[in-house]
């Protein structure tokens, strides 16, 4: 799963960015990427492991809240399960 949010520009800098991914790992638990930064500039990784899939997706979800409630827009998911 996947989840892109962006906040839009104000006109003087690019926008800045956040993509949530959420994948399994090879030994049955779970991974949550959260990468942010400026379009088309330096940006940083952090990685979170969890468990189970339930764990991974409450925090996924907690994520993308807290990015939505900063003024960040979802602008694209991917995934059969993509929360809304």
């Amino acid at each position: 799963m996947r989840l892109l949010l962006q906040q839009r520009p104000d006109g003087r800098e690019a926008p800045r960015f956040v993509q949530l991914q959420l994948q399994p790992d090879l030994l049955g638990g779970w991974e949550l990427l959260r990468e942010t930064g400026q379009t088309g500039g330096r940006s940083t990784l952090r990685r979170s492991m969890f468990a189970d899939q339930t764990s991974a997706m409450v925090a996924l979800e907690k994520e993308r809240d807290a990015q939505l409630k900063k003024g960040f827009q979802l602008m694209f998911a991917q995934g059969a399960e993509a929360p809304r």
